[in-house]
């Protein structure tokens, strides 16, 4: 039993009282520490990854009190994927925040950052139910004081509605665990994936009302419709770093769909069969919809960029839904591409609004200063998000395309990725030649008595651009190493569908109940099958 499972939860939940508490008047002491702890984690979570690259599932049991009885901690390929891009995306904001002074307008922004960075973690490596539901009111604590971070009425309303929305999700998650337990009378992962796959289709009536209410607990931090609303008004008004730690959070209500609906309510198990997969597929594709709508309407940038979130989830999420290895696959690596995307574009986009006298309204105004440089790194991230060649967003969406050559899948699957993807492309365009074409234009026109009196603007240093280039060279990187990591995802998913290991491992048992397998894809082999 390695200890190091258990330490990108301990580091930062020990991490973030020592700031709160002994550093909080000194910014640089805490700035130092944040960096040096953040630093360490993705460290570790490099060594995680390699660790698990064995394809092999290790187990922590705290206490050392075996499962299903004890808490424990699981770490396999696709846990410790996630863990790792938490930890690079946190150095990102990071960068950010100290370089733009966000972190200094509030005292407490750096503790509550590790604990984010806690609950995100814990959420991903958390071998049961019950403790996933802990770390997600961590999340929403703590995502609630870096919401309101900087103060102001609107972030106050916008993160008033955030936790009205997290809260009714967190009761429906209490809920479906009692549920839960009452038809299986356990809530650990690999208990759940042996007995919820015992119980006959006449007796399961309470475990599927659990499943169905994980699901909608889940669409909600998820951000999909109908309960998607949240999301613009959350993203477009938190402090950019922020924001950009935000990518993930969504993530994890993805995750949490890969997780427990693929192992313990899969397609292939009788109590749940159809249940799930039938509302998730729908609701996805309307949720893109409403992105990609919303980044064609949007009059502010901010707001813009929240509604591309919103359509990269609803990307994702039907792929998800489609709830085969290799689909599965494919939403995996377009969630790591469109975190540090939307990172850069919340970043960049920070930089832009805090050197335009118009903020982040959509409207002509004159030239900002280094306007080359912030429209060559708007085009970049324009290109990544909206899943144009040659960056990882282009890679993303063939695989999602492929993955839903099912005949029940294609006609919707193709069209919303196919239509939602040329308005994202519009939407994106005509900001950028706002933001910065047409601003050049309208500079060219501003008479120079109007030109001595706007105030100087200082140009962005290099410390405020290195972490939105990071994040568009990531996105690079995705693209130029597609293969490696492909191939890492595709045994992830295979690890996640095969669920023999992950159950042998965590229950310490010698033989595993025969667990049925998914079909193959029918889109493995499509010539075939048509022929």
């Amino acid at each position: 039993m390695s200890h190091w499972i258990i330490a990108p939860v301990i580091l930062p939940a020990l991490l973030a009282p020592l700031i709160a508490y002994v550093m909080r008047y000194d910014i640089v002491l805490a700035r130092a520490a944040s960096f040096a702890g953040t630093l360490v984690l993705a460290a570790i979570a490099l060594g995680l990854c390699l660790l698990a690259a064995d394809g092999q599932t290790h187990v922590y049991e705290l206490g050392d009190w075996p499962a299903p009885f004890g808490i424990v901690l699981v770490l396999d390929r696709l846990s410790a994927m996630l863990v790792l891009v938490t930890a690079v995306l946190a150095l990102i904001a990071l960068g950010h925040a100290a370089a733009t002074g966000w972190d200094t307008r509030g005292r407490h922004f750096h503790a509550l950052f590790q604990f984010q960075i806690m609950g995100i973690c814990g959420a991903f490596l958390t071998g049961d139910v019950f403790n996933l539901f802990v770390f997600f009111e961590v999340l929403l604590i703590a995502s609630y004081g870096l919401m309101i971070h900087g103060g102001g009425k609107v972030r106050l309303q916008a993160g008033l509605q955030y936790v009205v929305m997290n809260l009714a999700g967190s009761t429906l998650f209490l809920i479906a665990l009692g549920t839960i337990y009452a038809a299986t009378g356990t809530l650990n992962i690999a208990d759940l994936a042996v007995k919820v796959r015992e119980i006959p289709l006449e007796d399961a009536a309470l475990i599927r009302v659990a499943a169905m209410l994980l699901m909608i607990v889940f669409a909600i931090k998820a951000a999909l419709f109908p309960i998607q609303f949240w999301l613009p008004a959350t993203y477009a008004n938190a402090p950019a770093p922020v924001a950009a730690l935000f990518a993930i959070m969504t993530k994890v209500g993805a995750y949490a769909i890969i997780r427990i609906h693929a192992m313990i309510f899969g397609p292939d198990v009788v109590a749940t069969d159809g249940l799930t997969g039938f509302w998730l597929f729908p609701a996805a594709a309307v949720t893109l919809a409403i992105g990609a709508f919303g980044v064609l309407g949007a009059r502010r940038l901010m707001p813009m960029l929240a509604f591309a979130v919103v359509a990269s989830m609803g990307t994702m999420m039907l792929a998800v839904a489609a709830f085969t290895p290799w689909a599965t696959t494919a939403a995996l690596y377009y969630l790591i591409h469109s975190t540090f995307a939307a990172a850069a574009l919340f970043l960049l986009a920070d930089l832009v609004v805090s050197h335009r006298p118009e903020g982040d309204r959509l409207d002509p105004a004159p030239a900002t200063v280094q306007n080359g440089l912030f429209a060559a790194l708007f085009f970049a991230g324009a290109v990544a998000m909206a899943g144009m060649p040659p960056l990882s967003g282009f890679l993303g969406k063939l695989m999602i395309l492929d993955a839903l050559r099912d005949p029940g899948l294609m006609a919707l699957g193709w069209t919303a990725v196919l239509a939602g993807s040329l308005l994202v492309i519009v939407g994106l365009a005509r900001a950028g030649s706002v933001l910065f074409w047409r601003s050049t234009a309208v500079a060219a026109h501003v008479p120079a008595d109007d030109d001595e009196a706007r105030p100087e603007a200082r140009p962005a240093s290099l410390a405020q651009i290195a972490p939105t280039v990071a994040a568009l060279a990531i996105t690079a990187l995705l693209a130029g190493f597609a293969g490696p990591v492909t191939a890492y995802l595709e045994a992830s998913s295979g690890q996640l569908f095969d669920a023999g290991d992950y159950i042998a491992a965590v229950l310490g048992v010698q033989e595993v109940p025969e667990v049925p397998q998914p079909e193959p894809d029918a889109t493995e082999e499509p010539a075939q099958e048509e022929g």
